[in-house]
Formats: C-alpha cells, structure tokens, sequence
C-alpha cells in the first residue's frame, strides 16, 4: 500500500482524492492547503514522507510551483501536479523542477490513481499529451525580452557587474537594474525561472544571446 498526501486549498477536491484513494487501497497520511503545513506535519509527526505527493498547480499561499516542488522533492517525497491545465508555463517550470508528471483535474478519478500507482511503484508518467501543449506553446519558447533587456542581459551575463554595464550602454544603474528585475520575471512567466547570475547566464545561451562558450554574441 502506497502512502499519498494531498496539498491543495480547494477541500472539495482534497476530500473526493481521499475518498477515491481509500477505495483503491492508498493511505493517505496526510491532507492540507498548502505545502508548508505537510513540512510542519512531517516534522512534528516524525512520519516518514509520503510516497506520492499530490499537489494543485497553483495554492493560494504566495508560494511557486517551483518552490513547492522543489521542497517536496528534496523531502523525499515524489510529486504528481494535479492541475486544470490551462498554463502550459506553469506546467513546464513544475516538470523542470522535479514533479514526476502531471495529471489533469479533468481526468476520471481513475486516471488519477492510475497516476499515483505509477509514480509510487517508481515509473515515469506518460506525459506526452503535456509535453507537446507544452513545446508547442511559443510563449513558453521565447521570454519576449526587450532590445534594451537583452543588451544588459548580454553584458551582466557574461561577467560584467551591473554597474559596468549601465555605464556601457549609457544609462543609469537603476535603470539596468529594472531591467534584470524584468528579465527573471518574464523569464519566470515562461516556466524558466532564473533567481541567479549563473542561471540568466544559461539562459542567455539558450536563446542566443550569449554563445555557448560563455562570450558574448554578435546577436
């Protein structure tokens, strides 16, 4: 028997993904609104993490997917999205940061716990439906960053300090300061968060802007 915590703030939905677990033989230790609540369970309780984590896409605390999947990974936990799937970015940024896979809130119950059987026996998800909405959606593809935005990316990215690079292309700290500011947020409304230096610097050679090799690009 597979143990299953469920994290999501609509109790509706905790509560019909308790009542189909216990039909199918899952224990569900654990039942809340958000992840920080299953974290303090854990350890208060001092019970080992649940086998399968399902959580909502999006909770009504503040909190990312990515730092909700990420917390639950690094627990020990494997986590499957249970999400209405109308935010292919989102999707993305779960699946790149660590979710075994991702099922729809308007899947039958049985694909749902066809989903956790998977994932706790260790399997991968069948997640090809979402992976192409996913590639296709052109948005996630390109962060639509500005000429501007791209030219203080470029200089940042590859070493030099912020400061350097405003005095580079004329214009005021602050003002590139805004720009990386702007930067990681489209690049976090992509599904491509990047909270570092190193990972704009990734970034920057994924969409050309800086060459593989770390320089910069004539682009």
């Amino acid at each position: 028997m597979s143990t299953v915590a469920l994290i999501d703030d609509h109790e509706s939905v905790r509560l019909g993904l308790e009542a189909a677990c216990a039909r199918d033989a899952q224990s569900v230790v654990f039942s809340g609104s958000t992840v920080n609540s299953y974290l303090e369970w854990r350890s208060t309780s001092g019970a080992a993490p649940a086998d399968v984590v399902v959580l909502d896409l999006t909770l009504g605390d503040g909190t990312t997917v990515t730092e909700n999947v990420r917390s639950l990974v690094s627990d020990g936990a494997c986590v499957v999205i249970h999400s209405v799937a109308d935010r292919p970015a989102a999707v993305r940024e779960a699946l790149s940061a660590g979710a075994a896979g991702v099922v729809s809130k308007s899947s039958a119950l049985d694909d749902v716990l066809d989903a956790i059987r998977t994932v706790a026996q260790g399997e991968a998800l069948n997640n090809v439906e979402w992976a192409s909405a996913v590639d296709g959606d052109r948005e996630f593809a390109d962060a639509q960053l500005s000429t501007r935005e791209r030219e203080v990316l470029r200089l940042y990215a590859t070493g030099l300090p912020l400061k350097a690079a405003a005095e580079r292309l004329g214009v005021a700290y602050s003002t590139a300061k805004e720009n990386i500011t702007r930067i990681r947020v489209k690049y976090v409304e992509v599904g491509r968060p990047a909270p570092t230096k190193v990972d704009l610097l990734r970034r920057a050679m994924e969409d050309g802007i800086v060459a593989t090799d770390g320089a910069a690009s004539a682009r």
